[in-house]
Formats: structure tokens, sequence, C-alpha cells
């Protein structure tokens, strides 16, 4: 019954972390384009220049 002492706050610590992560990822942007990445690779427009043969 005591191990139950430490691993009720360090789960809910744990949980408050995973929240944090959540609503910073949120916060900035980082589920503004999900689609955008996929469409990307399949692009054949090359930004770089090609090398001459």
């Amino acid at each position: 019954m005591n191990i139950l002492v430490v691993l009720i706050p360090v789960s809910l610590v744990l949980g408050g972390l995973g929240l944090a992560a959540f609503l910073w990822s949120l916060r900035n942007d980082q589920y503004d384009d999900l689609e955008g990445d996929a469409w990307r690779i399949l692009s054949e427009d090359d930004d770089a220049p090609r090398a001459p043969k």
C-alpha cells in the first residue's frame, strides 16, 4: 500500500508532462499541414540544381 504513495504522484506528473508536450505542439503549429509532406515527396520539382553529366 505504501507504493501507491509513490506511484500515484509519479503517474500524475508523467500525465501532466504528456499533456504539456501535446499543448506545446498545438501552440507551435506542429499539426498545421498534415498533407503537405505527403504531396511534397511525390513532387518531381527539385529545388537543388542537378549536377552535369
